[in-house]
């Protein structure tokens, strides 16, 4: 199994505080990152607390932080490893769906949806799945949108709504909203179809 390279949890203001006197007290260069709270940095690994209260930890030094540091230190107990026992909702069947293009745009808006299990979430553990937004290639997306659809027991939707059906749909249905909400649907619908 490869080493974790990321990792975000909540932090309570308690624990923040614990963590921001660790750092400050072991070999952690301080920075500047934008909303949050701290940010600190060793050689092999950067964590960030933001004003939200997530903790992010990211870089090759993440798995070993987390093991030695933050939950023996910080948190007082140990997730990583556990986070189904922990928390068996994580692996109950879900949908997710999302769009993308509702702006000014010149090619077609899209809704894709995903519906997982157990199954799927399990087989996706240490594939490096998680929110597009905290992944900056567009290489490396790609590479884990094919293990998303290789995976069995996984089903997608895609439903694209060009230029002219957008156009359609706007004066049927009066507004871009009601267009998503119709899109999201759509995609649900073919998601609880196609399922196991």
């Amino acid at each position: 199994m490869k080493p974790l390279t990321s990792y975000t949890t909540k932090l309570s203001d308690a624990q923040a505080q614990a963590l921001k006197e660790y750092l400050e007290g072991h070999d952690f260069e301080f920075r500047e990152v934008p909303y949050a709270r701290y940010s600190a940095a060793t050689k092999t690994y950067n964590v960030t607390f933001y004003q939200s209260g997530k903790l992010v930890v990211q870089g090759k030094g993440t798995q070993e932080f987390i093991e030695f540091v933050l939950e023996p230190e910080i948190l007082k107990e140990a997730r990583l490893g556990y986070e189904a026992v922990l928390n068996p909702d994580l692996l109950l069947p879900r949908i997710g769906v999302d769009e993308s293009g509702k702006g000014d745009f010149f090619g077609p808006m899209c809704v894709a949806g995903v519906y997982v299990n157990e199954t799927v979430l399990r087989a996706w553990r240490d594939k490096g799945i998680r929110d597009s937004k905290s992944i900056s290639s567009d290489k490396r997306i790609g590479e884990l949108a094919e293990v998303i659809r290789k995976t069995p027991g996984c089903v997608t939707s895609v439903v694209p709504i060009g230029n002219e059906a957008y156009n359609r749909l706007h004066a049927k249905l009066g507004s871009v909203n009601a267009i998503l909400a119709w899109g999201h649907a759509r995609v649900i619908e073919n998601l609880m179809a196609a399922r196991d």
